[in-house]
């Protein structure tokens, strides 16, 4: 899954391109700026309102299933933001008042390609322009992009930018480390837009002990989920025997391993055959992913897919799901 390597104040890792699946503080004007999160259930009078049509049609839409309703315990529908986000993605429905639903105001009126999308993520990163980035990634989905090209050409591609800006000395460490916590919070906000996927297929992954990136596991999850899986991120730092116990707990069909840092090769292959145990009790299929994972160590490992990109991640996960 195709990321990079944060910057270092010291002698570390340069900031560079990464293929991998691993990590990625906005200024206080940009905070104060900021717009309340997605909401969780919206009113059918609030989403007529940001879609710019009459309740009674929104209703009839309701009524037909084309869009999820829950009841209030005093029978008032609700609809999940999720519902309302899958059918403006599906049927390219306008947007007229997207700040109704906790989205940038201008999210849906922008007709974006990815290629310019990456520049205009990039200069907003660097600038700490919280809002700017997070319309450019959910105007991207709400259009229909598959998460996982949002991820490899967009996200991961403004990153790269930035870590050849960091090497040619026009970008500070701390621009790359805030657009990190800009991105996190945007893949966050937008994982409550994504229904949760089916149960019978579910997927865990994160990375080992020791590897505190955390951005390219969040996205495996929602590209996962995207993708119709119930998918998991365990989070990052977590010792391969606490990760085998998860697989025995979970029996997840699909488990991800995100690779950015091996502080000890020959430790981190003696642990990973813990995690290989686990899954051939469960049944699990392993992918990995990441730039630490050099030629000479992958040879030494056992798994079912190495997947440098997360568009690789989502057509190997499509191989364990029969077609409908």
């Amino acid at each position: 899954m195709m990321w990079m390597t944060p910057a270092k104040a010291d002698d570390g890792p340069e900031l560079r391109p990464v293929a991998n699946l691993h990590s990625f503080k906005t200024s206080k004007r940009s905070c104060l700026k900021r717009k309340a999160i997605l909401k969780d259930l919206l009113s059918p009078k609030q989403v007529a309102r940001a879609m710019g049509v009459s309740e009674s049609s929104l209703k009839r839409w309701c009524d037909r299933g084309l869009i999820p309703t829950v009841r209030t315990a005093g029978g008032h529908r609700r609809l999940p933001i999720s519902g309302v986000l899958a059918f403006l993605r599906e049927t390219k429905q306008n947007l007229v008042a997207p700040e109704i639903l906790g989205l940038p105001a201008t999210s849906g009126k922008t007709d974006w390609v990815t290629s310019r999308a990456r520049d205009v993520l990039r200069e907003a990163l660097l600038v700490g322009d919280e809002a700017a980035c997070r319309q450019t990634i959910f105007d991207l989905w709400l259009a229909g992009q598959r998460l996982s090209e949002i991820c490899d050409r967009v996200i991961a591609g403004a990153f790269a930018d930035i870590g050849d800006k960091w090497a040619c000395h026009e970008a500070e460490v701390y621009q790359e480390r805030r657009a990190c916590e800009i991105v996190i919070r945007a893949l966050h906000e937008l994982r409550s837009a994504i229904p949760p996927g089916d149960p019978q297929f579910v997927a865990l992954g994160g990375t080992a002990e020791g590897d505190q990136y955390i951005i390219p596991t969040t996205a495996a999850e929602l590209v996962l989920r995207d993708s119709g899986w119930q998918a998991h991120s365990l989070g990052s730092s977590i010792p391969f025997a606490s990760l085998a116990v998860a697989i025995r707990e979970h029996q997840p069909q699909l488990f991800w391993l995100s690779v950015s840092h091996v502080a000890d090769p020959t430790r981190f292959l003696q642990d990973f055959q813990l995690l290989n145990a686990a899954a051939a009790e469960a049944g699990t299929a392993i992918t990995v992913g990441g730039f630490a994972l050099d030629g000479v160590l992958r040879q030494q490992m056992r798994y079912s897919a190495f997947c440098d990109t997360m568009q690789h991640l989502e057509e190997f996960a499509s191989t364990l799901r029969p077609q409908s």
